[in-house]
């Protein structure tokens, strides 16, 4: 797995790679975090491919043409809200990468970036995120061959640690 993974602290947008995730909310609409800086620059047409998606359940993701970034295509991945994880929290976080990677195989994309999903203003605690991703990555990786890179977009110094914590303990 430590091939085909490596963590960028810096700005998904900016990432060469076939696919970034946004983490999404359930109406896909534009919002604030990764989600409004990725609207912002893959331009309105974003917004415009997501109304006509319409809604996508938490736990789920869709795909559209990345538009205006470097990226070719994003796929929307909605993250549960942080409830004190009673309510499900961590299989709807796992079922949103897998639903990420699934859609990543199913259009053949050779790599892929993700954010910390859910870490945000979702207000999933880090630590336990960054292990349900990269726990839920290293079972994917272990059948699958696509993707073939993953990239860990993190940011700032608290996240980088917590994800590097969770490759370290997971290889």
């Amino acid at each position: 797995m430590s091939d085909r993974v490596t963590i960028h602290n810096g700005d998904i947008t900016k990432l060469d790679v076939d696919a970034i995730v946004n983490a999404a909310n359930g109406r896909l609409s534009p919002g604030g975090g990764v989600c409004g800086a990725i609207h912002r620059a893959a331009g309105p047409r974003l917004a415009e491919a997501c109304a006509l998606i319409g809604c996508c359940p938490t736990g789920g993701a869709r795909i559209t043409n990345g538009f205006g970034l470097t990226a070719r295509h994003v796929i929307h991945a909605v993250g549960p809200v942080w409830q004190g994880g009673t309510e499900g929290e961590a299989d709807l976080l796992t079922g949103a990468y897998l639903s990420s990677l699934d859609l990543a195989r199913r259009h053949d994309l050779k790599s892929i970036a993700f954010p910390a999903i859910s870490t945000g203003v979702y207000g999933y605690p880090l630590k336990q995120a960054a292990g349900i991703a990269v726990g839920t990555l290293r079972d994917w990786l272990d059948r699958e061959e696509i993707p073939e890179k993953v990239v860990f977009c993190v940011f700032g110094a608290e996240a980088e640690a917590a994800y590097r914590e969770a490759l370290t303990e997971r290889i």
